[in-house]
């Protein structure tokens, strides 16, 4: 292979003696990258024979190749602020909150993340007046886990014209407009504040992998001026900092194909959709998703419903028309039931043809029983779900169960959705849930009702390719390692190589080789494999010194 121009572009990589994922050698353990393509995988009596100087040869010590993973629905610029702010995950009293309230140093509003009363033992919330007197007079901003609700100090509520706003009684936690309204005046920064936020969450994502992340913006979560500088970054120069591409949508009720299209012109910055954080409906923690009955812990309370069914399903129509992914937020049954009304309405109104051409997304679908699955499937939504939730808060004394008694039991149905052939992609909804996609991956095996459980396999593809699928994108051979194929993976230290399959019937770790099937790394060692080094189209976006040393 003769010597490439310095000057043109870099010298190929060659990976060997490792192990590589990939669909077209299951016994892989090298691969070539030439410039942002995937040149060559094969063996290491192979890789020994085109070994030349031209090359910068990486010997992995057993490392895993595998393609990077995708996250189907992140906030960047609330992911940035959250990993810099207080964090209130270990936070167990109101007296604790307060502690670290009055612990938080810096000028300027005190912003904190992921407190979660549901796990205290006395769930009492602190009061306005006392986040105050904790800050010193300085405003107060704290996000529940969910981000659907927050606690707000005195200062902040004033401030932010919080009074007469619905989801505001007066005291410190705010909901539905009122959380809304405070989280915006939270965020009125200068560009150079929300770049270096989502510059931060990016590095995260980078560092575990990462190669590609679907930025969900609304204007109730950051304007879309916070949108079109996350989509910026796909436009970094070469010799600046690269980053995971930004898949951005934008969560925005129209009524009109006419409407629909100005509205991605307007946007510009390459907006896939009109999709994402577009609510139907909140979330559980907050008891604010649509349910058809009571929550079991509150049982007068059902939920809001943020969009009527004939508004949902105008906004499909008019995506339909327009060839644009529509969507939205939904996580409560009744909440679903609106948005598969609207897709039928939709459907009736523009053609059935038309609604599942358009490539439609549901962002979280947690509560979906079999009539609402085959219909998802009918109209070829995809689901884009989250993993890490049910680690969080399903199983026995868990979140869900708290909420929805008996209901909790068929939460985030991922093996239904699979067996009906409804497409599937993950995420994390970070700030929400940490970037951590192997522990997602074994979320999906390890699921708490083991009739939803699913291989690693499939969890590991509805990470990296299915999302990359579900947001349109053009290059059909994204997120595999074959020849021809982007170079966008990551190289993980892993302790060992198997295969899982979800089903207890079978062998659940196997590595026979008569199977041919890629091997991915053992998710039940205690801890996830460790990021060595993340490329994004030849591009390196995170290495570590191990790498190399």
């Amino acid at each position: 292979m003769p010597r490439p121009d310095a000057t043109s572009r870099p010298a190929p990589v060659l990976y060997r003696n490792g192990s590589v994922y990939t669909a077209a050698d299951p016994f892989a353990t090298a691969m070539l990258v030439d410039g942002d393509t995937v040149a060559w995988v094969g063996s290491e009596q192979a890789a020994s024979s085109i070994a030349d100087s031209s090359m910068d040869i990486i010997d992995l010590r057993g490392a895993l190749v595998a393609p990077g993973f995708v996250d189907s629905h992140v906030h960047l610029t609330e992911t940035g602020i959250a990993l810099e702010s207080l964090q209130l995950g270990a936070v167990t009293s109101a007296r604790a909150l307060l502690d670290a309230v009055a612990g938080a140093g810096g000028e300027g509003p005190v912003l904190g993340h992921g407190w979660d009363e549901t796990t205290w033992a006395d769930a009492n919330l602190p009061s306005a007046e006392e986040l105050e007197r904790a800050a010193g007079g300085r405003p107060v901003y704290l996000s529940r886990v969910d981000v659907h609700s927050a606690l707000v100090s005195t200062s902040l509520a004033q401030s932010a014209g919080l009074h007469g706003k619905d989801g505001y009684d007066g005291g410190a936690r705010v909901t539905r407009a009122a959380h809304e309204t405070a989280r915006l005046a939270t965020r009125r920064m200068p560009p150079a504040s929300l770049k270096r936020h989502q510059a931060r969450a990016m590095a995260e994502a980078a560092a575990n992998g990462y190669v590609a992340l679907a930025e969900m913006g609304a204007p109730h979560i950051g304007g879309a001026d916070d949108l079109r500088l996350a989509a910026a970054w796909n436009a970094a120069e070469e010799d600046a900092p690269q980053f995971p591409e930004v898949l951005p949508y934008w969560g925005e009720l129209v009524s009109s194909e006419e409407e629909a299209r100005s509205l991605v012109a307007q946007l510009g910055a390459g907006v896939r959709g009109l999709a994402g954080d577009l609510n139907i409906d909140g979330s559980l923690g907050s008891r604010t998703a649509a349910l058809r009955a009571g929550y079991t812990d509150a049982g007068d309370e059902r939920g809001t419903l943020y969009l009527s069914v004939d508004q949902a399903a105008a906004h499909l129509a008019a995506c339909s028309l327009a060839g644009i992914q529509g969507g939205f937020h939904v996580i409560g049954d009744a909440g679903l039931d609106a948005a598969l009304e609207a897709l039928d309405l939709a459907a009736r109104e523009v053609g059935e043809q038309r609604v599942r051409a358009a490539g439609h997304r549901f962002e979280h679908v947690e509560m979906a029983d079999a009539a609402a699955v085959a219909k998802l499937a009918h109209y070829a939504v995809t689901v884009s779900a989250q993993p890490s939730f049910d680690a969080a808060w399903g199983g026995t004394g868990g979140l869900y169960e708290r909420r929805l008694g008996e209901r909790s039991r068929s939460m985030n149905p991922f093996a239904a959705f699979y067996s009906a052939g409804v497409p599937v992609c993950f995420g994390s909804d970070s700030p929400v849930t940490p970037l951590r996609p192997w522990s997602s991956v074994r979320a999906c095996v390890e699921h708490h009702n083991p009739e939803e459980r699913i291989s690693a396999r499939a969890a590991f593809l509805g990470h990296t390719r299915a999302g990359w699928r579900a947001a349109r994108h053009a290059n059909p051979m994204a997120g595999q390692l074959v020849p021809g194929a982007p170079a966008s993976f990551a190289v993980w230290e892993v302790e060992e190589l198997m295969v899982q399959v979800a089903d207890g019937r079978v062998q659940s770790w196997s590595t026979d080789p008569r199977a041919r099937t890629p091997l991915l790394p053992a998710l039940d060692t205690g801890s996830d494999p460790v990021c060595l080094q993340t490329v994004k189209d030849g591009a390196e976006l995170f290495a570590s010194p191990a790498l190399r040393s």
